[in-house]
């Protein structure tokens, strides 16, 4: 199955770690956007083209250290078809190199729409004679389930079908999660009895090492509500974003894993993909076309302070 797939390769290199690929055009640097600009101008296509062979460059440095990559669809959409362009070639390069791909979309809707994109993701499509394949080379996805379970059944049949997962969103990283995850309802906070949830649908579709291939988003920025959804959700793999720049350190993420020190993968995004522009990471490469280097020392420091708390 494929979380026990995302568990081998986090024992193999040692390091619960998966890279955000975020890209923003102030993040790539100067060479490889003028390129594009002169080509195709100031355009979507321009800043397309000039994502993708920046992500190119950060997975060929990082893939043998790590064992995932988290795209966030948000991103590339932003340049309408062309930055979807670029998405779909990220995922599918990033599969190329062996990595296990986490298409950070958080899609919700019901029924028929749910249906839909599940299909566009993570299932196939049949026109007439013939059944295709999602667009996209993703092994997992994020969903938001805050429309209740019959938006989550055709994800999860999907996930049975194809042999692929998702992580449903249960506590988030952002400061103003509380609003509404830390209200009190039936005796327990929104976000456990959301938590409850996940951990139940996640028996349809469990592996051989104690997970399911439904798992669920929780933010290292909340250390306090993230033990006790570890608690309460014994059997649930944790999708982990708020490390480094938003403040979430190692120490408080340690909860999230089990007493053998998995159950989690932790993201960090411009932490990695950015560190090329952080003054302590600039012995790491001489001409700015080395800039990935850094990327990849990030990556080991990342791998170094995590293995310190858990």
């Amino acid at each position: 199955m494929v979380i026990d797939e995302l568990i081998n390769k986090i024992e193999h290199t040692g390091n619960p770690t998966v890279v955000g690929l975020d890209p923003r055009l102030s993040y790539i640097p100067a060479y490889i956007t003028e390129k594009y600009y002169k080509k195709y101008g100031f355009t979507k296509k321009a800043a397309a083209k000039s994502m993708y062979k920046f992500n190119k460059a950060v997975i060929d440095r990082i893939f043998d250290l790590v064992p995932a990559v988290k795209p966030q669809i948000a991103m590339y959409e932003r340049y309408g078809i062309e930055g979807l362009k670029a998405y779909a070639k990220t995922c599918a390069y990033a599969k190329s190199k062996g990595l296990i791909v986490i298409g950070d979309i958080k899609r919700s809707d019901i029924a028929s729409t749910a249906e839909a994109y599940s299909d566009g993701h993570i299932g196939m499509v049949d026109i007439g004679e013939n059944t295709f394949e999602s667009d996209f080379a993703q092994d997992f996805i994020t969903i938001n389930a805050y429309l209740g379970s019959d938006g989550v059944t055709p994800f999860v049949k999907d996930c049975r079908d194809y042999d692929k997962g998702i992580f449903v969103l249960a506590k988030t990283s952002n400061p103003n999660s509380g609003e509404i995850q830390d209200l009190e309802t039936d005796g327990m906070t929104v976000y456990q009895k959301m938590g409850s949830l996940i951990e139940k649908w996640g028996g349809e579709l469990m592996g051989s090492k104690g997970y399911s291939g439904i798992g669920a988003v929780v933010g290292a920025t909340h250390p306090e509500q993230a033990k006790k959804l570890r608690e309460l959700m014994p059997h649930t793999f944790f999708l982990v974003p708020g490390y480094g720049a938003q403040g979430g350190k190692a120490e408080d993420l340690a909860v999230c894993f089990d007493k053998n020190g998995i159950g989690a993968i932790v993201n960090s995004s411009r932490g990695i993909i950015a560190a090329h522009q952080k003054d302590n990471y600039k012995d790491c490469f001489g001409d700015e076309k080395d800039f990935a280097l850094a990327a990849r020392q990030a990556c080991i420091d990342m791998k170094n302070d995590l293995r310190r708390c858990i």
